[in-house]
Parts: structure tokens; C-alpha cells; sequence
């Protein structure tokens, strides 16, 4: 068997137990693609350029239609013809869901912390407050209709997830390190620990020197960054002093940021021969994972 042909085992066997936890949703796989992929390099793909990757983990071509028909409608992704061709670029909504999440999925580690937090309360009756964005610029949900989150460095501006709200924001806690009490801290970190043993073969096949095919690179890209995401954005990416004691996360991020590394040279030249613009941002690029 050659190294290519180890890696296209490797990568098959972990698909196959990625879906035999829970079948992928094609859209959101989509939308994977673009935010790692697509997204540094203008933000604009040919429908069969995402049609091969994802179909090297299975997805039929309509299925992908089908997404790209359901992200156009929801404001992701905006439609463009060209002949026979379909084109897709990230619309208004999608840009600004990558903006936030990107730095939450490359960070190099915990965030910095100063000490301090920001309180969050939602006043009785209010029916506009999105908890859920709220949650995804890092508040813990400590009651009902009360969140909170330290303020770490890098933290994302939360000024329209807090309109409307009563918020108080201070620099005084005690027992800050009691604030993993307030969230399933124990169902992050066994999402942590099985991402790692999932991903643990691939690693060790690139750490020996198997050289993946560029489709089976960028493929494997994929389905990476898509596993990771799904943990770290439910994540409140809380600082160092305040995770519980033998915290996964970091030993599953180098493990990560160890696959993209040796993934990202033969992913890139597929993108290249795929015809994409080129990075538009090769510094900031380089810098993933790199804090």
C-alpha cells in the first residue's frame, strides 16, 4: 500500500465513524467549506468545486444543490450564474457569522484574562433577546435569562447581542473558578476527548510521513475543521484560570492545529488547481492556530 493510499484508509475509516456518531448535514458541511476555504480566498466558489470535496466524504452532487439552494434562501451564501455554471460568494449574514466564529476556531489557546466580567440580564417579558447569540460571544447561561462572560482578550464586540438588556459589567468574583459549575463542562470535555481519539489515526499517519493526495488533503481539511467547529463554538472558550482541573481542549487543539499543518500545503494546491482565487490574506492565514 502507498503512503497516498494509507491516508485515502485513513481518511475513509474516520468518515465513516464521524458518521456513524451523527450523519453530516450537508449544509452545514457547506458552510465549513466555506469559512476555511473559500472564505480566505474572496469568498466566492464554483457549485462543482464544493460538489468534489464534500463528495470525496460521500455527499451526492443534488444533496449539494439542495444545501446551496437552502443557504441562498437563509442569506449565506449569494447565487450567481455564469452559463451553465453556478457560482456562490458569501452573502451579508454569512460574512459576519465567519467573522466571529474564525477566531474562535483558530485561537492558539485559552484567552487572556484580566479579571474582568460582564453581566447580562434579560429583562421579564423581553422577546427579541437572541440567547443563542449571545451564548456564540461567549456568556455562560448561569439562570434563567441571566448570562455571564469574563472579559478575555480578543473577546468579540457584544455591544447588539446586549441592546436591550440590563448589564452590569465589574471586576469583583469570588470563586471565579466555580463558574464551570454553570455549564455541561463535562459534555465539552468528552466531545473533546472523542474528537481526539477519532482523529488520533489520522495524525499519527501524517506524523510518519504519509503524504495525502490533494482531494484526500482538502478533504480531510474538511471534515477536521467541521468536527472542531461543532465543539469549539458551544464552547464559551473560557480562560485558563477558570476550566476545570485536566481540561481536554488543549491537548485536542494541538492535535488539530497538528493535522492542519500537515494538511494545509497539499489542501491549498488543490484549491489552486480547483481554480480559486488565490489567499487574500496569506499572513493572517499562516497565523491560524498560532494565537
Amino acid at each position: 500500500m502507498t503512503k497516498d493510499a494509507g491516508i485515502a484508509a485513513v481518511l475513509d475509516a474516520l468518515n465513516a465513524r464521524v458518521q456513524a456518531r451523527a450523519r453530516l448535514r450537508v449544509w452545514s458541511l457547506v458552510v465549513t467549506v466555506f469559512g476555511d476555504a473559500v472564505a480566505p480566498r474572496g469568498g466566492r466558489v464554483p457549485l462543482v468545486v464544493l460538489q468534489e470535496i464534500v463528495g470525496r466524504l460521500g455527499v451526492e452532487a443534488g444533496a449539494v444543490r439542495t444545501a446551496m439552494s437552502r443557504l441562498a434562501s437563509d442569506g449565506w451564501v449569494e447565487r450567481e450564474r455564469q452559463g451553465r455554471n453556478s457560482f456562490f460568494s458569501l452573502g451579508r449574514h454569512g460574512r459576519h457569522a465567519f467573522d466571529l466564529a474564525t477566531r474562535r476556531i483558530y485561537a492558539g489557546g485559552a484567552p487572556g484574562w484580566d479579571g474582568g466580567w460582564t453581566v447580562a440580564v434579560v429583562p421579564p417579558g423581553t422577546v427579541n433577546a437572541d440567547t443563542a447569540e449571545l451564548e456564540a460571544l461567549g456568556f455562560v447561561k448561569a439562570a434563567q435569562g441571566v448570562f455571564l462572560r469574563p472579559e478575555t482578550a480578543g473577546a468579540p464586540d457584544a455591544s447588539a447581542g446586549l441592546s436591550g438588556l440590563f448589564v452590569v459589567r465589574g471586576a469583583s468574583a469570588e470563586h471565579p473558578e466555580t463558574l464551570h459549575a454553570l455549564w455541561p463542562s463535562q459534555e465539552t470535555a468528552a466531545a473533546y476527548r472523542a474528537f481526539a481519539a477519532a482523529f488520533s489515526p489520522l495524525h499519527a499517519a501524517l506524523a510518519a510521513g504519509a503524504r495525502p493526495l490533494p482531494l484526500d488533503a482538502i478533504a480531510a481539511r474538511t471534515l477536521l475543521i467541521h468536527e472542531w467547529r461543532r465543539i469549539v463554538l458551544r464552547d464559551p472558550g473560557l480562560p485558563e484560570r477558570l476550566l476545570p482541573r485536566d481540561w481536554p481542549g488543549a491537548d485536542a487543539r494541538e492535535l488539530a492545529h497538528g493535522i492542519y499543518r500537515a494538511l494545509a500545503g497539499p489542501s491549498e494546491s488543490w484549491l489552486d488547481a480547483a481554480g480559486l482565487p488565490p489567499l487574500t490574506d496569506t499572513e493572517g492565514f499562516s497565523r491560524r492556530w498560532e494565537g
